[in-house]
């Protein structure tokens, strides 16, 4: 039997009659539909729901998007992506068209169903590990959204991606922008690898674990002549600058409310004349300058230059809520945005 939140026209954002495609919240709020849409999709393939009995189609069809393709994991024969084409009906000539995406790229976060299960947290151990450049998932996704690209031009193709999907998707924009191609890329609860400090409730606490911590990073890198490395070829860190995804978090969602410190904490070093030692900090992680150490060249997927960061300040009852995709559509939500550059 299907769950409520699977039904769209029980829990999908019904309120959206007509997309202003300058408008942010309706901008997200589609964003994260498709992605919602990819992860019914898998769940449709499971319990071989079909035809009038599939429940994914509504979850885009409402937006006047068609489904293009689905990418499937080659393992196991999942589905974890898929590309969405923009249709409207010639009907809605409104200029906020001019702003919409012909394109958007979607992926699924981590199903905790049958099937899927095992092979997504497969895919989130190599996340902690040494990333998910090697895996299937990610080979199939980067191709895709290079021949987007490629067939339709950076400025029609959008990314987005929710939890593991959010990994994919950051990982893919990052491997495009050092390319000088920088690609409209809406990230919801995309996990940020480090230790909890959010949980914390002392900011003094807090703020002197981080400042330890970034003057130990940057120390290490320097005894690993690692900033003298990047000073004699493209720095790959400074190369991502110009891209700027949007990252949605929710502070109580433990997996990513790290960037909500992350980039706070890179204004409080400058605010402290640190911001030199910050600076080649916020480059690395420990785990990827002991891989460094070992001759293992390991680039932290989770860190980036900039960012439009969006924290859901409305309150969440417990982690499900706080991780789940759906309240990045509700429209009574209280957000605090901040861009970072």
């Amino acid at each position: 039997m299907a769950s409520k939140k699977e039904d769209f026209s029980l829990s999908g954002p019904r309120h959206l009659t007509f997309i202003d495609w300058t408008n942010s919240h309706h901008r997200r709020s589609v964003a994260a539909s498709l992605v919602k849409g990819v992860s019914i999709s898998e769940r449709d393939r499971q319990l071989k729901r079909q035809g009038a009995e599939a429940l994914a189609p509504p979850w885009w069809e409402f937006f006047d998007f068609h489904l293009l393709r689905q990418l499937v994991d080659d393992a196991d024969s999942s589905i974890f992506g898929a590309i969405y084409e923009f249709k409207p009906p010639t009907s809605h000539c409104h200029q906020s068209i001019d702003k919409s995406p012909r394109y958007i790229i979607a992926f699924r976060g981590i199903k905790l169903k049958r099937d899927s299960f095992c092979r997504d947290l497969e895919l989130g151990l190599h996340l902690i590990g040494s990333g998910p450049h090697e895996t299937s998932q990610f080979k199939i996704a980067i191709q895709a959204v290079q021949n987007a690209v490629a067939t339709f031009g950076e400025s029609n193709v959008w990314l987005a991606g929710h939890s593991l999907g959010a990994a994919l998707a950051l990982l893919a924009g990052k491997t495009m922008a050092k390319r000088g191609i920088f690609l409209q890329t809406f990230l919801f609860n995309s996990p940020f690898f480090s230790a909890p400090l959010e949980i914390i409730k002392d900011k003094r606490v807090k703020k002197g674990i981080r400042i330890a911590s970034s003057v130990i990073k940057a120390g290490i890198a320097l005894a690993s002549k690692k900033n003298y490395q990047n000073s004699r070829s493209v720095d790959p860190f400074a190369a991502l600058s110009e891209w700027i995804p949007y990252i949605f978090v929710n502070p109580r969602d433990h997996i990513c409310s790290g960037y909500i410190g992350y980039f706070e904490h890179r204004k409080t070093m400058d605010d402290i004349g640190m911001g030199a030692i910050e600076k080649l900090a916020t480059q690395h992680s420990l785990a990827s300058l002991l891989m460094s150490a070992v001759g293992k060249d390991s680039e932290p997927l989770h860190l980036i230059p900039s960012a439009n960061l969006v924290v859901n300040m409305s309150l969440a009852p417990h982690f499900k809520e706080a991780h789940g995709i759906h309240q990045w559509w509700r429209p009574d939500l209280t957000l605090q945005c901040q861009a970072y550059n």
